[in-house]
């Protein structure tokens, strides 16, 4: 049985998944004649995607989640577990909790 993954692993995976993600499926779809099937839309990898428009003369404009505000995020998550830790450790040290413990 795996572990169940923390709510922060799930984001700190999407923003990853979103900072990294390949975009080929969405391109693919861009450039597609006709609209795929509901089953091929299924199995395609859109993650990244933000928006998709389809216009009267056939033009298709997609939209992609930003790469730099994901990375932006993943470095804030970084170092807010390491300030967090680091917090803990302070608080510790100052209320004499490791001395305490049975």
């Amino acid at each position: 049985m795996g572990k169940k993954k923390t709510d922060t692993e799930l984001v700190a995976d999407g923003l990853r998944k979103l900072a990294f993600g390949d975009v080929n499926d969405a391109v693919r779809l861009a450039f597609c004649d006709e609209m795929p099937s509901a089953e091929t839309l299924a199995g395609m990898n859109l993650f990244n995607v933000s928006e998709i428009k389809r216009d009267k003369g056939g033009g298709v404009e997609v939209r992609f989640f930003d790469r730099l505000k994901a990375l932006e995020k993943l470095y804030e998550y970084a170092h807010a577990g390491q300030n967090g830790a680091a917090a803990a450790s302070l608080l510790e040290a100052l209320t004499g909790a490791e001395n305490h413990a049975v």
